[in-house]
């Protein structure tokens, strides 16, 4: 705790106790007030302006430190100053005590607390600061809650002062009319259950939660406004229709088909969308092969002698193929028929909230939902450079269609896709040139991760351009050019086949989301339950955000079916809180929670524990020594907070701190947790071992020298 803290504690600690030693709050007492009510009276007449003051000053001082007797002060104002300028006096001493209050346990304890309950904490958080001004007027005009406790939990929140100030205000304000009025009939009073009856807090409860009946009317208004449009059908076909069967769209019709609901998947193209047919599961295909090129090529430093190692592409590419084959019936039409979901393989086309239209071999049909999911995925981002469509260009969606294998290949981007691609196509013998606009691959990655893996990527042959910006394309009689801009100078890349791979984009146009409103920036627009503004269409995975991973658009389209399904009784809000993410180069690249570049961006404070694993027994005996892990955690304490891993197998090994971020599981529980030998996952270990190194207390240590010392004597 910093000085200035420490000192404000001090100060309200002594305040706190020097007015119950010097028995200051028997002042605030009903029987006090009502033997002292005429000297106060005549006081107010004689002394107007001072004696509110001072009276002000009071009651500001005995709510910010929280002392016993604000019912007493609240009826003391109507008494001495009458119903007007009592309940001005009242309502804003009262909101500027509580003020000071929320904003000492501010100062002092928010720091603190939200470091060490930060995480779990988390719900809370965005609970606040969407909807802390609901909570905190409720919680105003309910008395049974005691208002410095909420003065001093409020503190700890996120709410913002300005919110808390005013909404108190206003709460304050309701809430001390009615002691205000009966302070003017304070001779009457004989007690303060003569005021605080049971019919009050009734009529106060009823009150308080009127912010929150307020809430689910608005709810319904913003519901109504975005369907005044369009007449909502009397029944439905459908309790759900989700557009597209990739990751998202599978998952979502499988969760509905197993609470029985009545459910209609619809795909234009293949199932199993990106992931299965252009996507994860061709290029792990794809990259398997290569990586048996590789290792035949270079087991004869280990003994072992195959031979000049060739390799044919179509057999390669008939591979893939044969995968795809083999993983399609998981995906296929039958197998989510049999789950019971009805699959219409068409054009989908929204065309109001509870109805789509579906277009099949030239014939359409109408059928209506009560809700509808959105899974559309994303396609390749394709600039538009000039002189691209004259070079034939391959994209990730486009490669699997090649017969030859290109002698030449130039991969532009250098980010996951790009950086697999390249090492597959070198591995299996083409020569490949990687062009990066920035100056390193592997742009959200931490620099030294970026660094491991372009070390290895050199060393296998690629020829890496950074800094180079693609212009344009031409074609110099039968051969292809990229003209980038490197160094203010144009230089010219001359290749065979181009694939671009630079991201993806979201597929969110000829499906009737133009002409219904529904709103997108980049992405479908959508709130913590996954829901577009029209509240009964939901959207998940690729087209949706922000993450593009298959394994997160299955997680998402469990919010979304369930959301869509058994909204408004059950909702659900989409939790991101743990996402792993893994780049299947070799080395592969891993990561879960943040990086130690997003730490830096967030001015989070973290340490780092490295483990090299150069030095891991099974990485040596596999030839496979190379890469590290690196975990960050809370400065002084185990916590993880992100793990990233460049090294043979890293997305398995991840799998371990997936599990321990999600469940609050720290390092000293992974250090006393018995691993295999020898096995890689002793890396993880190996890393908390070095972390509890670090992190030893030191001067227990001298002690227990000492005490060993002593033994020896």
């Amino acid at each position: 705790m910093s000085l200035k803290k420490l000192l404000l504690l001090l100060v309200i600690a002594a305040l706190f106790v020097s007015a119950f030693a010097f028995d200051l709050t028997q002042y605030l007492s009903l029987d006090v007030l009502k033997e002292k009510q005429q000297q106060l009276n005549q006081l107010f007449m004689d002394y107007p302006l001072q004696t509110f003051a001072i009276y002000f000053a009071i009651y500001v001082i005995s709510t910010a430190l929280s002392l016993p007797g604000a019912t007493v002060l609240t009826l003391g104002a109507g008494a001495i100053f009458g119903f007007g300028w009592g309940l001005l006096l009242a309502s804003f001493a009262a909101s500027l005590g509580a003020f000071l209050s929320f904003l000492s346990a501010r100062f002092i304890l928010r720091d603190w607390v939200q470091d060490k309950f930060g995480e779990r904490l988390d719900a809370i958080n965005r609970g606040i600061e969407r909807d802390g001004a609901f909570y905190l007027l409720s919680l105003r005009l309910v008395p049974i809650f005691p208002f410095f406790v909420i003065n001093l939990v409020m503190g700890l929140t996120p709410i913002k002062a300005w919110t808390y100030y005013w909404v108190s205000q206003v709460g304050m304000l309701l809430g001390a009319a009615v002691y205000i009025n009966a302070g003017t009939q304070l001779a009457q009073i004989n007690s303060l259950g003569d005021v605080v009856s049971a019919d009050l807090i009734g009529a106060f409860v009823l009150l308080g939660i009127m912010p929150i009946i307020a809430k689910f009317i608005l709810s319904l208004l913003k519901r109504r406004k975005a369907f005044k449009d369009y007449k909502k059908p009397k029944s439905f076909d459908n309790n759900l229709v989700v557009i597209g069967a990739g990751s998202a769209g599978l998952v979502s019709a499988y969760i509905a088909a197993a609470v029985k609901a009545k459910v209609t998947l619809i795909e234009k193209h293949k199932m199993g969308g990106d992931c299965l047919n252009t996507g994860c599961v061709p290029s792990k295909a794809l990259l398997h092969v290569a990586e048996l090129a590789h290792n035949a090529r270079n087991a004869g430093k280990s003994g072992v002698s195959v031979g000049e190692v060739s390799v044919d592409f179509k057999q390669v590419m008939h591979q893939v193929q044969s995968v795809i084959k083999d993983i399609e019936p998981h995906d296929s039409v039958e197998r989510y028929t049999k789950l019971g979901v009805n699959v219409e393989q068409g054009s989908a086309k929204i065309l109001s909230p509870w109805e789509v239209e579906i277009e099949s071999e030239g014939e359409t049909k109408r059928i209506t939902t009560r809700s509808i999911i959105i899974a559309t995925g994303a396609k390749p981002l394709v600039p538009n450079f000039e002189g691209l469509d004259d070079v034939n260009y391959l994209t990730s969606d486009t490669l699997w269609d090649l017969e030859e294998l290109p002698k030449r290949l130039l991969v532009l981007g250098g980010g996951s896709i790009g950086c697999e691609l390249s090492q597959a196509f070198q591995r299996l013998g083409s020569q490949v040139t990687q062009v990066e606009m920035a100056e390193r691959l592997m742009g959200p990655e931490d620099e030294d991760a970026s660094e491991l893996l372009t070390k290895r990527l050199v060393h296998e042959g690629i020829d890496i351009k950074l800094n180079h910006k693609a212009i344009r394309f031409e074609k110099k009689g039968n051969e292809s050019v990229l003209i980038a801009e490197h160094n203010d100078k144009e230089v010219a890349i001359a290749f065979d086949k181009v694939l671009i791979a630079l991201g993806r984009q979201p597929n969110i146009s000829g499906f009737g989301l133009e002409e219904l409103g529904v709103q997108t920036n980049k992405t479908v627009s959508t709130n913590q339950l996954l829901q577009t503004n029209f509240p009964n269409i939901y959207a998940c995975g690729d087209v949706a955000g922000p993450y593009q991973f298959t394994h997160v658009a299955s997680h998402q389209a469990w919010y979304a079916a369930v959301n869509a399904l058994f909204d408004p009784f059950k909702t659900f809000r989409a939790d991101y809180s743990v996402i792993p993410w893994v780049t299947y180069t070799s080395p592969q690249v891993a990561n879960v929670g943040l990086t130690e570049q997003q730490a830096q961006k967030a001015n989070k404070e973290y340490e780092v524990t490295e483990y090299d694993i150069g030095e891991l027994d099974r990485a040596i005996a596999d030839d496979s020594a190379y890469g590290r892990v690196k975990v960050l955690t809370k400065p002084g304490k185990d916590e993880i907070l992100g793990v990233n891993i460049v090294g043979p197998q890293a997305g398995e090994l991840l799998a371990e701190y997936v599990l321990a971020m999600k469940q609050g599981i720290g390092l000293n529980k992974i250090l006393g947790t018995i691993h295999s030998y020898p096995t890689l996952a002793e890396a993880n270990k190996y890393v908390a071992g070095e972390w509890k190194r670090a992190n030893a207390p030191q001067k227990l240590l001298t002690w227990v020298e000492k005490f060993h010392r002593w033994r020896r004597s």
